[in-house]
């Protein structure tokens, strides 16, 4: 996974909500030291970690990605935050500058077999998904979608929901997300 200070913007968030390692710990279910290890760059966190330690800090996975909120309405593409979960076969990459706005936007990319999560995940806000290439078969709730290219679904995410690419090639699609909280 990319971001270098990933574990200091844990730390910093979780002091500044009052939150201690253990009581952290526990909120996620881990151990106070695999914490101390993710806060120090030690340790990389699996995207379920991730987003529970997120949902614990309440802030979207991304913040830990920004080392400021940017002003400039433009993001190249080369100049994307971008983080991997090669175990998922799984890359974000942020395609808006800042999450101080009222709406996020994220592109995924997933590896032939790969899926976003173990279990179908919620979060708050709404969410819609547009597959720009590949297969997609995502699971809302307990109803199941397949998605084509050009195909589009929008959804609650307070419904638990999970992407996996059924295809034989690259999934690529992008997500946005109001209120920034993915």
């Amino acid at each position: 996974m990319n971001g270098g200070n990933m574990g200091h913007r844990i730390r910093e968030k979780r002091k500044e909500r009052g939150l201690s390692l253990k009581s952290l710990a526990k909120a996620i279910g881990k151990t106070p030291s695999f914490l101390s290890q993710v806060e120090r760059d030690l340790a990389e966190p699996s995207i379920t970690s991730l987003r529970d330690i997120a949902r614990a800090l309440e802030v979207p996975i991304f913040y830990f990605m920004l080392d400021s909120q940017s002003h400039n309405p433009v993001v190249r593409k080369d100049q994307r935050k971008r983080i991997s979960f090669p175990g998922y076969q799984l890359t974000f990459e942020l395609l808006c500058p800042s999450l101080s706005q009222d709406m996020e936007i994220i592109q995924g990319r997933l590896e032939p077999g790969g899926m976003t999560c173990e279990d179908p995940l919620p979060h708050s806000g709404e969410e819609a998904t547009l597959v720009l290439a590949g297969k997609m078969e995502i699971q809302v709730g307990s109803d199941v979608y397949v998605l084509s290219e050009g195909d589009c679904i929008y959804y609650y995410a307070s419904l638990p929901h999970k992407i996996t690419n059924t295809g034989n090639e690259e999934l690529i699609f992008v997500s946005a997300i109001a209120p920034p909280s993915f």
